[in-house]
Parts: C-alpha cells; structure tokens; sequence
C-alpha cells in the first residue's frame, strides 16, 4: 500500500447524495466517489439521524447491521442500511460504526481532495508528477511517441507529446458571385514539445523540450500518487 503524502485538506463542498438526503457543508461525499463501496457495522443498540448534528432522530439501528458509508465529516458519517423500522440513510455517531480501517477516514480525505486535484488538472489540460498514465491520458490524450528502457531499478517509460494552439489565418477566396472576399480559417501550429516519465506508473519526471507546454510559469506542479483506500 502507498504511503499517504502529506495535505493541507479542504473541505469539498457537498452535492446532494444519492441517498436522497441533501448533505451538509463541510461534508465529503463518499458514495459514488470510491470504486466500490465501504461497509461498516453498527457496534450497539443506536440512533440513525436526519442530520449531521444529531438532533432528530430517523430510527433505530440494531447491533451487527452492516451499513453502507455515504458521506463523512467530523462529527458523524452518513449511512445507508435497515434500522428496525425500514430502509434508511442517515448520519450516526463515529463511536457508533465500526470501520474496517482504524486510518480510514484519513485516506478517505487524502483520496478525495486528490481527485479533486487531479479534476482540475485535467479541466485545465496540465499535467503534473504523482499523475498516472491515464490520468495523463485523460489530461493530454496520447503521445505523439512512446519508448521504454530497462534499468537496474525498474522499467521506466517516456511519453512524448507534441503540443498546438489554433492560429487564426486569413484566406482570399471568392464568394458564389465570383466577388473577393476574406475568411479566417484556423491552423493548427506546434507551440511546445513535452517528455514525460513514468515510473511504476506515474509521472517522475516532464520536461519541456520546446515552447510552450502545459506548465504555467514553467513550475511543475506535484500531486501525491495514486492513494489506496481499500
């Protein structure tokens, strides 16, 4: 398992869950985020609530149920489970859910203020180290040229990107009457060249090779890899 990289965590501003319970500032959204869902049990005899400040109460939740997490923030996680009553979603204390993982909320936020990151990224058409080949992929689109070399430490590849901007163009043409007339059309120019490492599949290393890249101010950015939750 990676080791988690030092952040400085934001709260991510919530969306209404699919739950159908609209969640509260400050909260993480879990569901849908995560390529599976986590489960957790109820410890005791416990209180499901409509909202994260466990004022009114929802229903009861029995000892040994399993419960799907939703959401999270640090006053109690959002679930999804059967109370003794019927099927709910709802925020229970901490104290009363026992997670698979003592450090689970943390990677859980490590987990998402990266994706988060790495949204904006891709948005933005930049790339940074810690990114994987896909996301790179999904940032740049495929490279112009791909090689590979075997070292004493392990196999490293390069991507190698050509960059280009539109340039408008002007062109005289004639018009159905046979008139002049003037258009501008778009060309495709080649501003920049970008190398990419990978190592054990993310970026170690980029390069610029030539004009202008995806590197405002020509600073590379650095992102944590790829953070394993499960």
């Amino acid at each position: 398992m990676l080791a988690l990289a030092a952040l400085v965590l934001t709260p991510i501003q919530a969306q209404q869950g699919k739950s159908g319970l609209a969640s509260e500032p400050g909260t993480i959204q879990i569901e849908g985020v995560l390529p599976k869902p986590i489960k957790l049990t109820v410890l005791a005899e416990s209180i499901i609530y409509y909202q994260s400040d466990l004022q009114r109460a929802l229903g009861g939740m029995a000892p040994g149920t399993t419960v799907q997490l939703l959401a999270i923030n640090d006053i109690a996680w959002k679930v999804r489970g059967r109370a003794r009553h019927g099927d709910v979603a709802g925020w229970m204390r901490i104290a009363d859910l026992k997670s698979p993982d003592p450090k689970l909320v943390e990677k859980l936020k490590a987990y998402c203020e990266r994706k988060r990151i790495v949204e904006e990224l891709i948005q933005k058409h930049q790339i940074a180290v810690g990114l994987t080949v896909e996301e790179v992929k999904a940032s740049l689109g495929h490279p112009a040229r791909k090689s590979s070399r075997v070292t004493a430490t392990g196999r490293e590849e390069t991507y190698e990107y050509s960059i280009y901007k539109s340039v408008p163009q002007a062109v005289t043409g004639r018009d159905q009457s046979g008139n002049l007339v003037q258009n501008i059309i778009y060309v495709k120019v080649e501003t920049g060249r970008l190398t990419v490492s990978f190592r054990e599949g993310s970026v170690t290393e980029i390069q610029e090779t030539q004009g202008n890249t995806p590197i405002p101010g020509g600073e590379v950015k650095i992102v944590p890899g790829p953070i394993v939750v499960f």
